[in-house]
């Protein structure tokens, strides 16, 4: 795995939320500001709906160019010694299958290919993120979820 790739894949992925975010806050603020908005009796709140709504795509906006700063400051090709923020982790699980995490600062859940091969964004406030945290390659962690218990090996620490 090239971590240098797998970087320039994730900013990537935030350009494009970022660019998703603007968008949809230009639509739903043209919209609120239309004329066609303009309430027509009291019990018309169309208007007030497109506010709020442009109003909550504005601060996905925010959030957006929060993600990115956070991870500019983290994106590095040094192999850290144990996982941690920044770090691009292998892991094994019980059938041998291996599974790729990017540990990030934010945007747990964000997902991006390369090839053939899935790489997920965890922070360490996640459940998995937490029993992985300081974690060193060949240990061996216990992970509980819905009920049923994993035994992940750290493979890779990139």
């Amino acid at each position: 795995m090239n971590k240098q790739h797998v970087i320039e894949h994730l900013k990537f992925a935030l350009e494009c939320k970022l660019h998703e975010a603007q968008e949809a806050a230009d639509s739903a603020r043209a919209d609120a500001t239309h004329e066609q908005s303009a309430a027509e009796t009291q019990y018309d709140s169309l208007s007030i709906e497109s506010g709020y709504l442009a109003q909550g795509q504005s601060e996905r906006v925010d959030q957006a160019h929060h993600a990115i700063l956070a991870f500019e400051h983290i994106f590095t090709v040094n192999r850290p010694a144990a996982v941690q923020v920044g770090a691009l982790v292998a892991l094994a699980d019980e059938q041998d299958d291996c599974h790729w995490f990017f540990i990030g600062p934010c945007e747990g859940g964000l997902k991006v290919t390369l090839g053939n091969q899935d790489i997920r964004v965890i922070t360490l406030v996640s459940p998995i993120g937490r029993v992985l945290s300081g974690r060193r390659i060949g240990e061996e962690v216990e992970f509980h979820f819905n009920g049923t218990t994993q035994w992940l090996e750290v493979l890779d620490l990139l």
